[in-house]
């Protein structure tokens, strides 16, 4: 048995040493063989861009928040029910709209009655301008100063009689008493024209006056009236209602039936430092092309449309902060930007001309050195150490350490390393090779 068994084992290692030989030996073949047939040599294939100069913006941000300057609070001005809602929450309004119908039936009686008063003043001033009291007065006075003048004319033709005795006495001072009666009389019935002329004008005024009053109340009961529609005052996006349909508001209610935001334009505030104020009030009164509009960064990161120009700031800086508020005015014509959104502003520093520019993704850094690889005329892997300057959308601006025409890797520099061969391809951005699809 013990026989057997150390024969198979001896089996069993010759096999497996007989297996290792071949393999030696095939290795052996496939060495000699590779060294007798060299590898081809294959280029890496990697994205380029060629270094241009070109004059481009320096901005800077500021996170910011939009805001509404004229929120309109929609109240009642008059007392009554709501009896029709005329608009949906959320939804644009225009200026002039109809947002609430109140019952009008108290306001339309309160016109009649008021047209009916000024009617009834009307009438009483011209029944005071018609008073005969008067007229009576002053023709009573003219008929005493027709008695007047006849006695008067009786005294002075019988004077000379009576001096000639071709008249009696009695007759002259019968006349002469009816004359001083006459006189008495005239200047009485003056006192009454003059009373009566004063009581005349006190009706008129006072019929007058009514007139006035009437035409005020019935202009009040008018407006009563036009109030119990309420408009929206100016346009803008309006809120949620306060008061359902049916239900009673008050001129003194603390809480106001709606609001509306106007929304184009939209505003902007934000924060800046005192140095950043001065330093830019100074270049703007220099350079024209510092005062171009300003962008608004919604939260997305997409850019508002419509570009937005400076307007006002605070007219102190913040002793906590040392910040001064700033205040821009955005077009916003499809109501887009609410207010209460945050974004960021951006706004423009400076020009920079002849700057060279490379994608971001292009530039290494390791251990706070800077170098970006570049691919010389013979395909060959180069590497420069660089200088950055400011960050311009997903660029760098390279201040030193490139040249205008040089071509820099920025795809493919994980499979590279300086010497290496590769085969240059014009760079494509992700979002132009997107568009092109």
């Amino acid at each position: 048995m013990r026989q057997t068994r150390k024969t198979d084992d001896l089996r069993r290692l010759g096999l497996w040493q007989a297996v290792l030989v071949l393999s030696v030996l095939a290795t052996s073949c496939n060495s000699t063989g590779s060294a007798a047939r060299p590898q081809a040599a294959t280029r890496v294939p990697v994205s380029v861009i060629t270094a241009q100069p070109e004059d481009v913006p320096i901005y800077t941000e500021f996170a910011a928040q939009t805001f509404a300057r004229d929120l309109i609070e929609v109240r009642a001005r008059v007392d009554g029910f709501i009896e029709k809602r005329s608009f949906d929450i959320g939804s644009d309004v225009k200026a002039g709209d109809v947002l609430y119908e109140l019952d009008r039936q108290p306001y339309e009686a309160a016109v009649e009655k008021a047209r009916g008063d000024l009617e009834q003043s009307e009438a009483n001033v011209e029944f005071a301008r018609r008073q005969v009291g008067l007229a009576q007065a002053q023709a009573n006075l003219a008929q005493a100063e027709a008695n007047q003048l006849k006695t008067q004319q009786d005294v002075n033709r019988l004077q000379p009689l009576v001096k000639e005795d071709a008249a009696a006495q009695q007759d002259l001072d019968n006349a002469v008493a009816s004359l001083k009666a006459n006189q008495a009389n005239v200047e009485a019935n003056k006192a009454n024209v003059e009373q009566a002329r004063l009581s005349t004008k006190a009706q008129i005024d006072t019929a007058q006056g009514q007139l006035a009053s009437a035409k005020a109340l019935l202009k009040t009961a008018e407006l009563n009236l036009k109030y119990a529609t309420i408009i929206a005052p100016v346009s803008g996006r309006i809120g949620d209602a306060s008061v359902a349909v049916g239900g009673l508001v008050t001129t003194t209610s603390a809480r106001p039936l709606t609001t509306i935001v106007p929304l184009d334009p939209i505003w902007v505030r934000f924060k800046v430092s005192e140095s950043f104020h001065l330093d830019f009030q100074a270049r703007s009164d220099r350079d024209e092309e510092l005062r171009q509009p300003l962008e608004l960064i919604l939260a997305n990161n997409s850019v508002h449309p419509q570009r937005g120009r400076y307007v006002s700031s605070l007219n102190e800086v913040d002793p906590k902060t040392g910040t001064l508020e700033v205040q821009a005015m955005f077009p916003n014509p499809t109501h887009i930007v609410l207010p209460g959104q945050f974004g960021r502003v951006r706004v423009i520093l400076n020009q920079k001309r002849n700057a060279i520019l490379v994608p971001q993704r292009a530039v290494l850094e390791l251990q706070g050195a800077q170098s970006v690889y570049t691919v010389d005329a013979a395909s060959k892997v180069l590497a420069r150490s660089v200088v950055t300057g400011d960050r311009v959308g997903e660029r760098w601006i390279i201040e030193q350490g490139l040249k205008p025409g040089d071509r820099v890797i920025v795809e493919g520099v994980q499979k590279i390393r300086p010497g290496s061969d590769v085969a240059p391809d014009p760079y494509v951005p992700a979002a132009a090779a997107q568009t092109g699809r």
